[in-house]
């Protein structure tokens, strides 16, 4: 299209728009219209999300209904305003083309955020409720926004993230697919103690706490002969949804070997280095 065609074109669209004026009731209206469309639209969107909780959907699909249908009410809001005042959607054809060009150069991160957002909300790689490990950051998802995603961390405070942080780099998802966590207690015992019955007590103490599951059971290892001591070590799976139940559950199976160790004389190893002196080393005493 060289620029003849293009000023015809436009020639023609001011034509189009002048054969239908645009009176002031039509302007007044506009106003009353969005605010009633969007009440509407905010009742209707409250009336389905409190459905879909007392049927106990997925709080990630009720999010993703929630977007959809404000995306669909300010589309049709739009659409109508325009119609009331007797400007054509096609008069913003060529002048929406230059400035979704501008507006795409100079919001890249905008828009990739929020891009990000819709992927992450469809495909689903991070939902609500998921345990998240992002740049060192451990925390549950409580929000996916449209620019960020909000997460509550483990100390109660509150981080944005931007959505494409969640795609472009490596996350740690604690429970993508299911809440089942592992972890391990080291232990040193002194030499010269009894390497299996050690192991059973550390078995003992583990299963004794009702976190850790049966199967997969725990698994006890004799680590290694150390320099001051023989390291166990027990390897057990949880089903937790935060960090702080695998602190918990470790700090119990260590109470609970304490007191076993100690009914059975047994002495948790500490460093100690053994010196030997020569015989012909001899002390001068001072004056």
């Amino acid at each position: 299209m060289d620029f003849v065609q293009v000023e015809q074109w436009l020639n023609l669209t001011v034509f189009t728009v002048a054969q239908q004026p645009i009176t002031l009731g039509g302007l007044l209206i506009i106003p009353v219209i969005i605010i009633v469309g969007l009440f509407i639209t905010k009742l209707l969107v409250k009336l389905i999300t409190k459905r879909l909780t007392s049927k106990k959907t997925d709080p990630n699909i009720i999010h993703l209904l929630q977007r959809i249908l404000y995306v669909i009410a300010i589309a049709i809001l739009l659409i109508t305003s325009l119609d009331l005042i007797n400007v054509p959607i096609t008069a913003f054809a060529f002048l929406s083309g230059a400035i979704a060009i501008g507006f795409g150069f100079g919001a890249q991160n905008i828009i990739n955020n929020f891009i990000s957002g819709w992927i992450l909300m469809w495909e689903r790689p991070t939902k609500i409720g998921d345990f998240l490990e992002v740049e060192g950051a451990k925390g549950i998802v409580e929000a996916i926004n449209n620019r960020s995603t909000r997460i509550r961390r483990v100390d109660g405070v509150h981080l944005l993230i931007p959505n494409s942080t969640l795609l472009e780099n490596t996350v740690v998802n604690w429970t993508l697919v299911d809440n089942l966590v592992r972890s391990n207690v080291r232990v040193g015992v002194a030499y010269g103690t009894k390497a299996r019955v050690v192991a059973d007590l550390l078995y003992e103490a583990t299963i004794a706490q009702k976190e850790v599951l049966i199967e997969p059971k725990p698994v006890v290892s004799f680590e290694d002969f150390g320099d001051n001591a023989l390291i166990f070590e027990v390897n057990f799976w949880i089903n937790s949804t935060v960090e702080g139940g695998l602190r918990v559950t470790r700090s119990n199976i260590r109470f609970a070997l304490d007191e076993l160790l100690e009914q059975n004389n047994i002495v948790v190893a500490y460093p100690q280095r053994d010196v030997h002196l020569d015989g012909s080393l001899t002390l001068i005493k001072q004056r």
